[in-house]
């Protein structure tokens, strides 16, 4: 016969165990999901940020959407659900305020990122410097003009052609270089990563951790860079409105700036050369 003690023991430690299992569904339940929208240029950053918000505000929990600017802008002039909007450009903002679905008082400017080229760890093409990339018969890999990172690349290569005279042909000389033009910066560092382009010109974000012992760097400088800023606001359809402003105060404060310049952006207070 089982004693009654260890009965009365294990009744205690079940109900003690479901009571537990209940408080902390309940306590799931309670969280709030927040929708970000943010550039892909973002991702790695924006998640290593994530993590902390969430644990240090137990009640939300932020869901992201990753993809290139312009895609999140249609996305969300066609009425998708987003709480929070941060694109690439302030471009993608000012269209999304204009069509009414963000909240212009809300804009801040959070980050600033840079230009910078990259060639395969293995650089079977010898790619040492920019005045390389206009040698014939390469294959490059650039994003796509309707998204930031495509329109800096192509103020990149205006500002090198209007240097020296012998610089005058670099542009085009570049773009018939060109392969493919991809949807968002990931897109481009992915091919090269591969070997499957021998350059790219990505953010100076986009190179992780994992990423960045598969690649070298030539490096773009200030002169010629397009420093680009990176905008943030609230929806205005925000359906956790409260939860979105804490996401944005946080991406603002010094812990939120320190994540961001851990990944390669600039922190907001940088100047931004242009």
């Amino acid at each position: 016969m089982v004693d009654r003690k260890i009965l009365i023991g294990f009744t205690l430690i079940l109900g003690f165990m479901t009571a537990r299992h209940q408080m902390s569904a309940a306590h799931t339940e309670k969280r709030v999901e927040l929708i970000v929208f943010a550039a892909s240029s973002l991702a790695d950053a924006f998640q290593a940020i994530g993590r902390d918000f969430d644990t240090a505000n137990q009640d939300i929990h932020v869901t992201y959407n990753f993809a290139g600017s312009q895609q999140l802008l249609q996305q969300i002039v066609q009425g998708a659900p987003v709480d929070v909007f941060a694109p690439a450009s302030r471009k993608q903002i000012d269209a999304a305020v204009a069509s009414d679905q963000i909240d212009s008082s809300s804009v801040e400017t959070f980050a600033h990122n840079r230009l910078v080229v990259i060639v395969p760890k293995k650089n079977d093409a010898g790619l040492k410097s920019l005045h390389d990339l206009a040698r014939p018969n390469l294959k490059i890999v650039l994003a796509d003009k309707a998204v930031p990172a495509g329109q800096y690349t192509v103020e990149f290569l205006d500002r090198f052609s209007r240097g020296r005279s012998a610089d005058k042909q670099f542009k085009e000389d570049v773009l018939k270089n060109v392969v493919s033009y991809e949807e968002n910066v990931r897109a481009v560092l992915s091919k090269v990563v591969i070997g499957e382009a021998d350059a790219g010109i990505v953010y100076t974000s986009d190179i992780s951790r994992d990423t960045a012992h598969r690649i070298d760097r030539i490096s773009i400088p200030d002169s010629l860079n397009v420093i680009g800023d990176y905008p943030i606001a609230l929806s205005k359809n925000a359906k956790h409105r409260d939860a979105a402003q804490r996401f944005v105060e946080y991406i603002l404060s010094a812990n939120g700036q320190a994540t961001l310049s851990e990944f390669g952006l600039l922190p907001a207070a940088a100047p931004a050369k242009r």
